[in-house]
């Protein structure tokens, strides 16, 4: 097994996570197996119970993981499947030293950071990095391991550490590291700065590690003095520094790193370069064509996304990606206009009237408009009005999770006229509880006790709009994070009245998928289907979301089902269809079971 460590420098928010996918997708562009491993120094055990405004979207795993953003990053670029233990936490890795003290297979030893600690970290990255995370059987050949914060953090010293052992047990030719930092450029002198990278540089050397490549972030190309100054005082071959300059698209990174031949300075630090292990040259063909075709966009879609935590896009980060996947498959500019639910509501008319008509104008500007998940009552009752809006106005409308159980509430009060309708989750005496707790949720522990993971749906209805999308589909596997459910109870009543609870849980008794048959495009979904989007692979909802604000729906339909005559019910079968589809060049291949600011 070989490893790439990629560290930062400097300051935070470098775009380490983006170097470490785009480092792992040259490699397998290579032809290698490449897994990715995320260190996060803090003391919580997962990113479950932390705030998306503090730390961005909690990303969940098919085995029910909550997990950092950047896991997101490595499997929508490296197309994998990663688990909980991808992600290593100071909280997990005490844990288990803890765990094993109790149990007392220390010996009675005196527990420590050095050796105890270090060694745990060690053992994880090992043990981890072994599992197979492509579909098949086989280990991966390199693993790319991120270590989040910048070089210096206290938090970090641990991992810093136990990588600096590390590297030392697996020997030379096994070992790469890779150190992302800034290269500045004041605007008073004009000139790129090296100081900032020759200091981080001397205090990673300082804790024992020492870079074989450096990645500099800057705003313009490097300039080849800059770089000559950077080689002689960070000592490092000029060869082995690479520029990551700004880009219109994040999927220019990979192409960055192989004009400059990264892959090359990477795979002869490993040791692989020289023993011809490497049978090909990075093969980005399709990474190419799809950053050209962003590039040269121009028909714009609107969506207005309704959310109460739009003051930082990286609260939405994977549903940003999942529109953008199906927007360039559809040869949209994607524009999403960040909507604060709490805006929209009465009461902001007449606190803050100048946001109230804001909020508004941009909602009924836009081509289609989604509601994401959520938690607590905060906006609610904006978002029951966007959706509102979309089901009154024929306008193309999807909901995630919260989104989907607000848009049951709203039908329940405007159209079956139950005006008590509400959520247990805003009000627990509600008189009409269309949206209930689930019976095995805990009330007393946060942490990981959701309905979390890859759960399967069943399609009931297969000439609605969401099983064409997934290719007639008996059923789809796709990933969830909530406690709260329609009540089945009132699903009979619903569906009298018009609503159609299209896909259901194994059992039939969770609802899982609705829509609207009257409507243009009105599909809520219980499950995040932006989890399983992929740049090659749009998640087929989100491509339906899309062709329905930009006039393609039917089109879309038609390809990616073809007619379908009288609704019937489906039954499951053993094994998943897929079918190909060709959109603008680009194949896209969806599987039953798993599959304003300019983007």
């Amino acid at each position: 097994m070989k490893y790439v460590l990629v560290t930062g420098g400097v300051v935070s928010g470098l775009g380490k996570g983006v170097t470490a996918s785009s480092i792992g997708v040259l490699l397998k562009a290579c032809g290698l197996r490449v897994t990715s491993i995320k260190i996060d120094p803090y003391l919580n055990t997962d990113a479950g119970t932390m705030s998306p405004f503090e730390h961005g979207e909690v990303f969940v795993l098919d085995d029910g993981g909550e997990v950092d953003l950047d896991l997101g990053n490595y499997e929508r670029f490296l197309d994998i499947k990663l688990t909980r233990d991808n992600n290593i936490t100071t909280g997990k890795i005490y844990q288990a030293v803890i765990n094993k003290e109790r149990k007392g297979d220390y010996l009675g030893k005196t527990v420590q950071v050095v050796p105890h600690i270090t060694d745990e970290i060690q053992d994880w990255i090992e043990r981890v990095a072994m599992n197979p995370v492509d579909g098949t059987d086989k280990p991966a050949d390199v693993c790319v391991i991120e270590l989040g914060g910048t070089i210096g953090d206290i938090e970090s010293m641990p991992f810093i550490e136990a990588l600096g052992q590390f590297s030392y047990r697996v020997g030379p030719g096994n070992f790469c590291l890779v150190h992302v930092s800034l290269v500045p450029v004041l605007t008073v002198v004009g000139e790129q700065k090296t100081k900032p990278t020759q200091h981080s540089v001397r205090g990673l050397r300082g804790l024992g590690l020492m870079p074989d490549i450096l990645a500099c972030r800057s705003t313009q190309p490097l300039e080849e003095n800059v770089k000559l100054k950077l080689s002689q005082f960070c000592q490092v071959p000029v060869s082995n520094i690479v520029n990551l300059h700004d880009v219109t698209n994040i999927w220019h990174i990979p192409l960055l790193l192989r004009d400059q031949r990264a892959h090359e300075a990477i795979l002869k630090v490993l040791g692989l370069w020289c023993v011809g292990k490497v049978p090909q040259e990075p093969k980005l063909s399709e990474w190419t064509e799809r950053a050209s075709r962003f590039d040269k966009l121009k028909s714009p879609v609107r969506i207005a996304m309704v959310g109460k935590y739009t003051g930082i896009s990286d609260s939405y980060l994977s549903i940003l990606k999942a529109l953008l996947h199906a927007s360039v498959a559809l040869d949209r500019k994607l524009v999403v206009d960040w909507v604060p639910s709490c805006d929209l509501e009465d009461s902001a008319a007449v606190e803050t009237p100048d946001a109230y008509e804001k909020a508004w104008g941009l909602l009924k500007g836009a081509n289609g408009v989604l509601v994401p998940g959520g938690f607590g009552d905060r906006g609610v009752q904006g978002k029951i009005l966007a959706a509102k809006h979309a089901r009154e106005n024929n306008v193309p409308y999807l909901g995630i999770c919260l989104g989907m159980q607000i848009a049951v509430i709203e039908y329940a009060r405007s159209v079956m006229k139950l005006r008590d309708a509400n959520s247990t989750e805003f009000d627990p005496a509600a008189k009409t509880p269309c949206v209930i707790f689930m019976p095995e949720g805990s009330k007393t522990h946060m942490g990981a006790t959701m309905r979390l993971g890859s759960r399967r749906t069943f399609f009931q209805v297969n000439n609605c709009k969401s099983a064409k999308l997934y290719a007639n589909a008996n059923y789809v596997d796709e990933r969830h994070r909530h406690r709260y459910e329609v009540n089945p109870d009132m699903v009979s009543e619903f569906e009298k009245a018009g609503l159609s609870f299209v896909g259901r849980d194994e059992s039939g008794r969770r609802m899982e998928i609705i829509e609207l048959p009257t409507h243009k495009f009105f599909v809520g979904t219980q499950f995040h289907p932006e989890f399983n989007s992929r740049p090659g692979k749009p998640s087929p909802l989100f491509l339906g979301l899309i062709a329905a604000s930009s006039g393609q729906l039917e089109h879309l339909l038609q390809r990616t089902s073809g007619a379908v005559s009288s609704p019937t019910r489906c039954i499951a079968g053993p094994g998943a269809p897929k079918t190909k589809l060709r959109m603008n060049g680009l194949v896209s291949t969806y599987f039953a079971n798993g599959s304003s600011i300019h983007i």
